[in-house]
């Protein structure tokens, strides 16, 4: 099995279940041999990205540096899962071309869901918030979120099941050779 680290950059709307899919395939990529590390859009707008607001500028300030630190641990043999909206294309470009081939991959995963489900699903009432002009410059009511145009994986989470969308991910980076085909044997 590859020692290869790489980045599996989870992008999709508020409430399409970034962090259910990092959360489930950690423990997972882990029994297969692999340093994981999760690198969540709200932990680090706290402990990185603090002070940061939601313009444009801002956003892309806060996924260029969730992108830095990915590359950092890619590198060095990492599986590093990041789970944060990055609604803007450019950026997630950007992030993508920070890393370098020979010691990483880019594993770009469109976590898809209808706006009616992430809205169904919204625990913490932001898209409510957001419809009633509460929240400003939100991401798929009042602020575009651009889909991916290259992704390399698209799980649907509207009518797939957490392990549906998770087998399509751990199948990808099996064909890739990133993780072993099996949990290793003691």
């Amino acid at each position: 099995m590859s020692q290869k680290g790489f980045v599996l950059w989870f992008t999709g709307l508020s409430g399409s279940g970034k962090s259910t899919l990092a959360e489930y395939l950690t423990p997972v990529l882990m029994e297969r041999g692999k340093n994981v590390e999760v690198l969540d859009g709200d932990v680090v707008r706290t402990n990185l990205s603090k002070g940061l607001g939601f313009s444009k500028e801002d956003r892309d300030t806060n996924v260029a540096r969730i992108g830095f630190v990915a590359n950092l641990l890619a590198r060095n043999g990492c599986c590093s899962i990041t789970a944060a909206i990055s609604p803007y294309q450019e950026v997630r470009d950007q992030c993508r071309g920070m890393i370098d081939p020979a010691r990483a991959e880019f594993v770009e995963v469109y976590v898809e869901a209808p706006l009616a489900v992430v809205e169904e699903r919204d625990t913490k009432g932001l898209y409510k918030k957001a419809r009633s002009g509460e929240i400003k410059n939100f991401t798929g009511v009042s602020d575009p979120y651009e889909a991916p145009t290259n992704a390399e994986i698209t799980v649907h989470t509207g009518d797939e099941s957490i392990e549906e969308s998770a087998n399509k991910i751990l199948a990808y980076l099996e064909e890739r050779g990133l993780i072993a085909a099996t949990a290793a044997q003691a």
